[in-house]
């Protein structure tokens, strides 16, 4: 049995075999996406291009938190369990690992992270947790630096249609509407876990733009800080937002990475995310 094992949900892009670590465990915990009768699970083998096909022919889709046993059946895996999960304010996911945690017979050594976020935020908290882990830190003071270190992480998305946001209930139809008018293009961020217009911009060069300058103003110094950008089907929008970055902030790396199922159900073609 691993000391130490880090488990996330699919909702944080990250394929199974992300983490590639003889001394520390690595899981991935699939949501599921249902289109009118049949069930997309959100894992390594999910054709995304075909779900989002399907959903747009179809009239009714959803998407499914795991359930509470999902996460429990890791836990044997290893003596200490790190979770991280997306944001509690717009998937049942964190409550569904608390469920799990109160299951088993050792719950003090499982701790869930509310990541207050989704995609790149996730994997920057695996990130993290790999570092401390092999720093030798004890389970408790990384409990203490990783919850640190998730407050004073950033998201940004910039989506092109935001119909299964609203349809679903994770965002307002006030916002929702302001957000699909085909003039204005909105640089939204993640606030306290919830989806919130940060500007409204007019036209979408504009809106890569004025992110990149909002990231530029936020700190003068990433020379230790990883930035990532994951996308669904728009890598040429990704690589050019990554340059313009790169030319103004001293990132120590930029990462451009293609969403999962869950995400790309949400941020549908075109969508960004990004996470610092």
């Amino acid at each position: 049995m691993k000391k130490f094992q880090i488990i996330v949900d699919s909702a944080s892009d990250l394929k199974s075999d992300y983490l590639q670590d003889e001394e520390i465990g690595f899981s991935v915990v699939p949501l599921t996406i249902n289109v009118s009768d049949r069930e997309y699970v959100d894992n390594d083998n999910l054709e995304i291009e075909k779900m989002l096909k399907d959903m747009h022919e179809s009239k009714k889709s959803s998407s499914a938190c795991p359930a509470p046993q999902s996460f429990l059946q890791e836990f044997e895996k290893a003596e200490y369990t790190f979770v991280v999960t997306i944001t509690s304010k717009l998937s049942g996911c964190y409550n569904a690992a608390i469920v799990a945690k109160q299951s088993y017979k050792k719950a003090d050594n499982v701790f869930i992270i509310d990541s207050k976020a989704v995609s790149g935020v996730e994997i920057l908290l695996v990130d993290k947790l790999v570092s401390l882990i092999n720093q030798g830190l004890s389970f408790e003071e990384i409990q203490e630096k990783i919850i640190e270190y998730r407050d004073k992480r950033s998201l940004y998305f910039i989506l092109q249609k935001f119909d299964n946001l609203v349809n679903n209930g994770r965002m307002s139809k006030i916002a929702g509407l302001i957000a699909s008018t085909l003039v204005i293009r909105p640089i939204c961020i993640a606030h306290e876990g919830e989806i919130k217009i940060a500007k409204k911009i007019i036209g979408i060069k504009n809106c890569f733009a004025k992110l990149v300058q909002m990231i530029q103003e936020k700190s003068k110094d990433y020379s230790n800080d990883t930035l990532i950008i994951t996308h669904c089907f728009c890598e040429d929008d990704a690589n050019s937002i990554k340059k313009d970055i790169e030319s103004k902030c001293n990132f120590k790396e930029i990462r451009v990475m293609p969403m999962g199922g869950l995400c790309s159900y949400y941020a549908l073609e075109k969508g960004l995310i990004i996470c610092h």
